[in-house]
């Protein structure tokens, strides 16, 4: 990797830097220019897109735009849950590929665990087949709670490298935390900063992290933002953090977070904000998509 940004090692080898840019709710013009800027000048060299956010393209044309080599960048994208099922999963790797105009991707997720056990078993048989054909050097999954990663694991023997979910300060996810550490999977934050809006799962709450005193108060302490303040408390967990914005100004702001660093008291008081709040849906209680077959 040419910056110098954390990575970690996954339990497949490879290395995924633990900041990166994400592009949910973007559109493709927006997408195009907010990624070709963060690789090709803010330093970036981590994307996370999916199937579902429409903008595959978009991320595809500003990567070869960028003017930096593609084995510099770390790519990942995600299965809809349309594609569930082992027909449907290989052919969607395919059809992501072609829109990323890429010949494999870093890392695929099966982006929701959906309700149907068997067909996720099968879901993730599939990725199995990817990884080893050569279309995604990594594979994992998105939004699985402990009953999810036990039920794939005991069913194939393969352990996911990554398990992205939301996380941030007010839903610091312990429990599953605790759970992927000791089976070696990877946390990775959507919505590190809180999310936006006031939330779209039956329990969501707005968010309000961003001018939350408490953390206002550490800002202030080290003469930087909330945002860098939230960015570096998921660093120094050792979880990665896929910030989604499409200004450049905070796009820039969001990777220059290692010139402070939180100290114990910092970190203690940024937990006990954990009080559990969501701003999306639990993967129990969400089945959007699902094949209908």
């Amino acid at each position: 990797m040419s910056t110098d940004l954390p990575t970690i090692e996954l339990n497949s080898g490879a290395l995924i830097p633990q900041l990166g840019l994400g592009v949910w709710q973007a559109d493709d013009a927006d997408t195009e220019r907010a990624v070709r800027y963060a690789i090709g000048t803010a330093g970036y060299r981590h994307v996370d897109t999916a199937a579902a956010y429409g903008n595959e393209a978009a991320v595809g044309k500003a990567l070869a735009a960028s003017g930096v080599d593609r084995s510099e960048v770390f790519v990942t994208t995600k299965l809809w849950n349309a594609d569930h099922g082992r027909d449907r999963a290989l052919a969607a790797i395919d059809a992501s590929l072609d829109r990323l105009g890429l010949d494999r991707v870093d890392l695929y997720l099966i982006h929701w665990p959906l309700q149907n056990h068997d067909r996720m078993i099968d879901t993730w048989r599939a990725l199995i087949d990817i990884r080893d054909a050569g279309k995604a050097t990594t594979i994992g999954v998105s939004n699985f709670e402990p009953h999810h990663l036990t039920a794939i694991i005991d069913a194939t023997g393969v352990v996911p490298a990554v398990n992205q979910v939301e996380l941030h300060p007010r839903h610091a996810q312990r429990e599953l935390r605790a759970f992927c550490a000791g089976h070696g999977i990877a946390v990775e934050a959507w919505s590190p900063l809180g999310g936006s809006g006031s939330g779209w799962g039956s329990k969501s709450t707005p968010n309000t992290l961003l001018t939350d005193p408490t953390l206002t108060t550490i800002a202030d302490k080290h003469g930087t933002s909330t945002a860098r303040v939230m960015i570096r408390w998921h660093l120094q967990n050792g979880i990665i953090a896929i910030p989604k914005s499409v200004h450049e100004e905070r796009i820039a702001q969001n990777i220059d977070v290692l010139d402070f660093e939180l100290d114990g008291d910092d970190l203690a008081t940024i937990d006990r904000l954990d009080v559990g709040e969501r701003v999306g849906a639990h993967p129990d209680e969400l089945n959007l998509g699902a094949p209908k077959d």
